[in-house]
């Protein structure tokens, strides 16, 4: 007889590199109740061959047209295991920074909330402003070279600002400039036991081009 599971939550959290999602990620990891399975951007990079980095990391901006159709599969499969996971009742979390700025446009964000249709999904929005961004760059060993802190952002770092949060449809929003990582984790857990439905990934997965 096959065995039944109530789907396991799932958060995504979405924002640029250095806004702080890996530190949320861990601090849920650590104290929400049940498991949590860590299906991030940086899992998914570590298990992709080099000669196909970064992968889905690939910075908006068009820059490498030919790795593009491969990051539209390596999605596909990232967030196929994402509803893997959760139907399977296990919780999982997700750092990733979503953006559309390829070549051509790739519709990889709708796409990917297509893949999660019946599933509980909390898609959170991490904001931080680029003074903090490069602050949090030139600290992690980031050398700066043109652009010192204080100096204004290179283009890529300003391109991510402006591409991470299109189309800006989230159902809850923080902001590490002003919350700690524990105080994110605890934003998340409170609109969780709310109970209210979440409707981000239903309106975005409605955005999506229906195959063939």
């Amino acid at each position: 007889m096959a065995q039944t599971h109530v789907p396991g939550q799932i958060v995504i959290l979405n924002g640029a590199p250095r806004s702080g999602k890996s530190s949320i990620v861990a601090v849920i990891q650590d104290t929400f109740d049940g498991v949590w399975m860590n299906l991030g951007v940086d899992r998914f990079m570590q298990m992709t061959p080099e000669r196909y980095l970064p992968g889905i990391g690939l910075r908006p901006g068009g820059e490498s047209p030919d790795l593009e159709q491969f990051v539209v599969i390596m999605y596909r499969a990232m967030y196929e295991s994402i509803a893997a996971h959760s139907r399977l009742g296990l919780n999982v979390v997700v750092d990733v920074g979503h953006h559309g700025a390829y070549s051509e446009s790739r519709g990889i964000l709708p796409d990917c909330a297509r893949r999660l249709t019946g599933l509980p999904v909390l898609f959170v929005g991490v904001q931080c402003p680029i003074e903090i961004i490069m602050e949090r760059r030139s600290t992690t060993g980031w050398s700066a070279g043109k652009h010192p802190y204080g100096a204004s952002a290179p283009p890529p770092v300003r391109l991510w600002q402006k591409e991470a949060h299109l189309p800006g449809i989230y159902d809850l929003e923080c902001d590490t400039s002003l919350l700690s990582p524990e105080e994110c984790a605890t934003m998340i857990r409170q609109h969780l036991e709310t109970g209210q439905v979440p409707s981000a990934i239903q309106q975005l997965a409605a955005m999506a081009i229906e195959p063939g």
